[in-house]
């Protein structure tokens, strides 16, 4: 800080061998790490530094000092420092900036609650709710004053009217589908909904369209939804370009039936949870592109992830005929062909360093990464947090490959969000 104004925030997470450091290295650690990245800053100049560990301030009289601290304090010598102890309840700006919020979410929960504090007379809190209209009420009362659904309905009771009708609540409607009124705010919680909720995860412009266009009609809606997209930061941020691939393709053949031909592959090297995931198991049918996302974790034997395969796919889908993978050491193994034998199921494995086989699972898993990077951007949290509502928002999604979304495929119909 300089005159009360604060001039640069910095921070950085532990190095794997950091984490075994004790507390006071880790403190005096932190001094090191600011004078290396301000050192243009604070050379040459008196600085003093405020700490929430006392000990600190005691460590140039220190009269022991290990290896790590003797080197430290080489350079903290080149410095004209005055550490200065700051109790750690009055520390709360250094707090905040270091600890992870666990109350974001529910903070934004509560805003959408619309919820007023009032204080009594005797001192009570009251909360009081105020119920928010849903989706189609704002739209219907929008219809109301738009000029252009005014003047379709004039036209309506002289006569019928091409692809347009009312329903028996008295919402218009074009093509079996609501006109949503010239409203600016309206559309672009639509837009909002449909692209930055928890339930949509960001997808692209033609995923976004295809879903919109269900059960939503606005004219220049599709140019408006590219519009809106562009201007996504989170998109630009974590979307990567991908292309159709080039040359000669061959597909596998086209399964009879839904699960009944399924492809897997496994997703690595993610940050460990605090519920010790740090991978994801991808499986994929290939028939109707539904799939699970299963948090794992490296290290899990074969026989948990038969288990868990047990618990996750054969009891929702029954037992495939073939199952597609690389190979990976834990599908090549004993133990798991022995147990695909068992339950009447054929293994089938690409080639070395031919993907293309398992194409499906591959293109899966850039969706997904996608989808975790937006939801680290978006929602914050432990990606697991979230890993349920990717698989939704993936499974009732359009794609491209299918023409539907593939919940509609297995379910023959997509399956609710709250904007159908």
């Amino acid at each position: 800080m300089q005159e009360g104004r604060v001039i640069a925030y910095a921070s950085r997470q532990l190095k794997k061998h950091e984490v075994n450091y004790p507390t006071h290295d880790l403190e005096l650690g932190a001094v090191v790490f600011a004078l290396k990245i301000w050192r243009h800053y604070l050379y040459g100049e008196t600085c003093h530094i405020y700490t929430d560990h006392k000990s600190l301030k005691y460590v140039f009289t220190q009269k022991e000092l290990n290896m790590r601290q003797r080197r430290w304090m080489e350079l903290i010598k080149d410095y004209h420092l005055v550490i200065e102890y700051h109790p750690g309840k009055a520390n709360v700006v250094a707090d905040a900036l270091s600890r992870k919020s666990s109350s974001g979410a529910l903070l934004a929960n509560l805003r959408a609650l619309r919820a007023q504090l009032e204080v009594s007379s005797d001192g009570a809190l009251l909360a009081r709710f105020e119920v928010r209209p849903t989706l189609l009420d704002e739209i219907k009362k929008g219809q109301e004053t738009d000029e252009e659904i005014m003047k379709i309905r004039e036209r309506m009771q002289v006569g019928p009217v091409e692809d347009f009708r009312e329903r028996d609540d008295g919402l218009l409607l074009f093509r079996d589908r609501v006109c949503v009124p010239a409203d600016e705010e309206l559309r672009k919680s639509i837009l909002e909904e449909a692209h930055s909720s928890a339930y949509a995860m960001h997808p692209g412009g033609t995923k976004m369209y295809r879903d919109l266009k269900e059960s939503y009609w606005w004219s220049g809606m599709k140019r408006e939804i590219a519009e809106y997209i562009s201007r996504c930061l989170t998109c630009q941020q974590v979307k990567a370009e991908h292309q159709h691939p080039a040359g000669l393709l061959q597909p596998l053949s086209i399964p009879e039936w839904k699960w009944e031909h399924v492809t897997m592959d496994f997703v690595v090297g993610l940050p460990r949870t605090i519920r010790n995931y740090d991978a994801v198991w991808v499986v994929v049918d290939r028939l109707t592109k539904s799939a699970h996302f299963l948090p794992i974790n490296t290290t899990y034997p074969l026989e948990r992830l038969a288990k868990l395969y047990t618990d996750e796919i054969v009891r929702l889908h029954g037992v495939p005929v073939t199952i597609v993978s690389d190979r990976d050491p834990r599908f090549t193994s004993r133990f798991w062909p022995k147990f695909q034998e068992s339950m009447g199921t054929r293994l089938k494995f690409s080639t070395a360093f031919h993907p293309q086989t398992d194409g499906q699972s591959e293109r899966v898993i850039q969706i997904l990464e996608d989808m975790l990077r937006a939801c680290a951007l978006e929602f914050q949290g432990s990606w697991d947090n979230h890993l349920a509502l990717v698989e939704f928002a993936y499974n009732n999604s359009y794609q491209a490959s299918i023409g539907m979304p593939p919940y509609e495929a297995l379910y023959g119909r997509r399956c609710r969000t709250p904007l159908c």
